[in-house]
C-alpha cells in the first residue's frame, strides 16, 4: 500500500485558545470545505471535539459522484491538536492530524495528513491523474478561506 503524506503550516492573527475553539468546532469543516464539494455534516454535533466521537457527512467528488464518510476523533488534546481518521469512505486509509502552537501574534496551524489509495494500481494511477491535485486545491482553499476569517501573521 502507497501511502501519501500532506503537510502544510500557516500562520494565523488569532490567540491559541480562539484557534482551539474554532477547529476543534466541527460545524466550522463546512465553511473551509470547497463549495463545489457540496459538503454536508448529517450526525448531530457538539460544539468541540472529543475523543470517539463519530462524525458523518456527505459530499461530491468529482465528477459529482456522491460520498458517504464517517471520520472518528481518534485522540484530543487540547488546545494543541487533535487526529481524525476515516472509518469508512473513498480512501483506504485517512490519517489527519491537527496541530495548534502559539506564536508571536498569533498561532501557528500544522495540518499533517496521511491516506492512501484503494484498488491497488488503479488507486495510484487515479492519485496521480486527479486526486493528488484535488486534496492539494481543498487545502489551498483552506488556506484562503482562514486567512479571509482570521488574517495572518506575517
Amino acid at each position: 500500500m502507497k501511502i501519501y503524506r500532506l503537510e502544510r503550516q500557516q500562520k494565523l492573527a488569532l490567540g491559541l485558545d480562539e484557534a482551539w475553539a474554532f477547529f476543534s468546532n466541527p460545524r466550522n469543516l463546512e465553511r473551509i470545505t470547497p463549495k463545489d464539494l457540496h459538503f454536508r455534516i448529517f450526525t448531530d454535533l457538539p460544539d468541540a471535539v472529543y475523543t470517539g466521537l463519530m462524525i458523518g457527512y456527505r459530499l461530491r467528488v468529482p465528477p459529482g459522484l456522491p460520498v458517504t464518510w464517517w471520520t472518528e476523533i481518534k485522540s484530543v488534546e487540547a488546545p494543541f491538536r487533535f487526529v481524525d481518521e476515516q472509518r469508512a469512505g473513498p480512501y483506504r486509509m485517512w490519517f489527519h492530524e491537527h496541530r495548534f502552537r502559539a506564536i508571536d501574534g498569533g498561532v501557528e496551524m500544522t495540518d499533517i495528513l496521511h491516506y492512501a489509495m484503494p484498488l491497488g494500481p488503479l488507486g495510484r494511477l487515479a492519485h496521480a491523474l486527479f486526486v493528488r491535485r484535488q486534496v492539494r486545491q481543498i487545502f489551498a482553499h483552506r488556506v484562503a478561506v482562514l486567512e479571509g476569517l482570521f488574517g495572518g501573521v506575517a
